[in-house]
């Protein structure tokens, strides 16, 4: 059975928005999936609003445009509000319920969308990781598509962190802070 992913992530510039998306995107490589990555920033890196579309599929990818996702993932209100519509019913929304109310928004979910609310940038907060709320809302997303196996999660994440080893173990600590909640 083909299977595809259409992700969109969504929040500040300097949330990790952008790679948290190249981390899914090269999970889908190591899998041998068709991928496409295709960010999408004001001219403000830092404060600025961005997002990216992943396609992870079994088979050829017609477009990089994600413009239904199947799975959101919000790490602001302004990006639930803006995006919660075009989420495709039968998908999800992964939430940062710290930085986005989403029982206090306009904006609203389609018929049959799963929202989760993870308050990411809390647990970040609390478990000395500040800045990886991202990752924490990838291991929740993670956990509840069966997208991938923690063994290619584990070797993606190498390989987004090369360079930088350092940070290896703090990213896998907010995986599985995400995976658990």
């Amino acid at each position: 059975m083909n299977k595809t992913y259409e992700i969109l992530t969504a929040g500040f510039g300097g949330q990790g928005v952008l790679f948290g998306a190249k981390l899914l995107a090269e999970i889908g490589l190591l899998d041998g999936k068709e991928v496409t990555w295709f960010p999408a920033y004001g001219p403000a890196m830092r404060g600025g609003t961005c997002n990216c579309s992943v396609v992870i599929s079994d088979s050829p990818i017609g477009s990089p445009v994600v413009s239904h996702p199947n799975l959101l993932l919000a790490m602001n209100g302004p990006s639930y509000d803006k995006f919660i519509g075009i989420v495709a019913s039968g998908g999800k929304a992964f939430v940062d319920s710290t930085l986005a109310d989403t029982s206090a928004s306009s904006a609203k979910p389609a018929d049959g969308v799963q929202v989760f609310n993870i308050p990411a940038t809390k647990l970040a907060l609390d478990n000395d990781i500040v800045g990886m709320a991202n990752i924490i809302m990838l291991g929740k997303l993670i956990k509840e598509t069966g997208f991938a196996s923690a063994e290619t999660v584990e070797k993606a994440m190498k390989l987004v962190t090369e360079g930088k080893e350092h940070l290896y173990d703090l990213n896998m600590k907010a995986l599985k802070i995400g995976a658990e909640y």
